[in-house]
């Protein structure tokens, strides 16, 4: 497939790359990256489960209203997502993101102030979680283009699997630190520290020393004619349309879940806001353990086969969650939905090292942008089927029909060409 968009320059990195035993860690510019969002990861695993439960325990809202809080922060993507492709590959990206932390600190940081003015409300939630959501188009948007600039081509798997390591880890101790933060300062003030943590972000990022040079003004084509090189791309390639379609059906189930996971708990299985915290500390490890065994699956079973034994093998143990508190105890059913996590984020990893390895680097922003337009399109979609199904059938019930949905994305892997791979394709010569 040829394309006739103009080659970028490649970015000069001031640091250096320098190999050895420590790997990419010996590159300032890749520790920066790594320590900046881990620690917004952090925040933002605070700030999920935070806002859940000052939805649910301070302004008792219902589980549809839960729905459309989830589903406020995904709505952006629909607007927003191929706009942001094509505006992110003429930008410098890592400015991007530095302005994304920014703001993603002045809306999160609003919502305990209105809480100590004692002026929050549920509409103020959905505001926040829309405009952030709209921020975070931006910023996912130059983060999952900017690594390929910072490591090598082959060093991209080493480099995903630590920043998702990363994230995983904070995962674990955010839910946790949420829980313990809600009972003794208030659900609010989870969002305060997650406020924090973006302006941690912001520090670490200002400080990477990599030249970036977008495409001169007069080489740009429209805005409208980009993003359609950008979507053709995805659609006709093969193996990317194959990865958007199951990133659409997995995110419609796991979201439908996670609409109804917080009601769940409290009203279904009477856990208090500290064992939330709990338990959703014991299922991110799952998501910690996915990343680092990514790159063991991938040299053992390739990287084609080892995205279909994630979904395939792990993923069905999100059948067990529904029965906590009924035919399980929650111990069982949450170290079930752990590995069900360690599937998914290991399938993560496999599958967004193929994307940066793959896309031409001039075009990544946007290839990236219309893929993830369809996988998160079906985000707020989930969120609300799954809230509104839990108004009508119960939390219980909604959970065992999108873990359903969860596991039908395997039937998209299954027929497709990965199906009879080994390994992703390398990027043909005439990209």
């Amino acid at each position: 497939m040829t394309t006739t968009t103009a080659p970028v320059e490649p970015p000069v990195l001031d640091d250096g790359p320098r190999r050895g035993r420590w790997g990419l860690w010996a590159q300032p510019a890749f520790r920066n990256l790594w320590l900046g969002e881990t620690t917004s990861g952090l925040g933002t695993a605070v700030g999920n489960v935070a806002l859940a439960l000052v939805a649910v325990v301070t302004l008792g809202a219902s589980p549809f209203m839960v729905g459309v809080l989830t589903a406020s922060a995904w709505v952006p993507w629909l607007f927003l997502g191929l706009l942001a492709g094509a505006w992110v590959d003429r930008w410098p990206r890592l400015k991007v993101m530095l302005v994304c932390d920014l703001l993603l600190l002045v809306l999160f940081g609003s919502v305990p102030v209105a809480g100590w003015f004692g002026a929050l409300t549920m509409a103020q939630l959905i505001v926040v979680a829309l405009l952030a959501g709209a921020v975070k188009v931006f910023f996912s948007t130059a983060y999952g283009a900017v690594l390929p600039a910072l490591v090598a081509k082959e060093d991209l798997l080493e480099a995903n699997v630590k920043l998702r390591s990363g994230d995983s880890a904070a995962e674990i101790a955010g839910p946790g630190l949420a829980g313990l933060l809600a009972q003794a300062f208030g659900a609010a003030s989870g969002l305060l520290a997650d406020a924090v943590t973006y302006l941690v972000s912001a520090l670490c990022v200002g400080t990477i020393k990599v030249k970036e040079t977008p495409p001169p003004v007069a080489e740009r084509r429209g805005i409208l004619r980009e993003i359609g090189e950008g979507v053709r791309f995805l659609v006709h390639d093969p193996h990317l349309r194959t990865l958007a379609v199951f990133g659409a059906v997995g995110n419609l189930g796991l979201n439908g879940i996670q609409a109804v996971q917080t009601v769940f708990l409290v009203r279904s299985v009477g856990v208090s806001p500290g064992g939330i915290g709990a338990v959703f500390a014991v299922v991110s490890v799952g998501g910690l353990a996915g990343a680092a065994l990514a790159g063991r699956i991938a040299r053992r079973f390739g990287t084609a086969r080892g995205l279909l034994l994630c979904e395939l093998v792990a993923a069905p143990f999100i059948l067990l969650l529904p029965m906590a508190g009924a035919r399980l105890p929650l111990a069982v059913s949450a170290v079930a939905w752990s590995v069900a996590v360690c599937g998914v984020i290991a399938g993560n990893v496999l599958a967004g090292s193929f994307y940066q390895s793959y896309c031409p680097p001039a075009m990544i922003g946007r290839i990236r942008a219309s893929a993830s337009t369809v996988n998160f399109s079906a985000i707020p979609v989930g969120a609300l089927l799954g809230g509104w199904l839990g108004e009508v059938l119960g939390a219980r019930t909604t959970i065992w029909i999108m873990a359903g949905v969860l596991l039908s994305a395997g039937a998209v892997l299954l027929a497709s060409p990965l199906r009879a791979m080994r390994d992703f394709p390398e990027r043909p010569d005439t990209l």
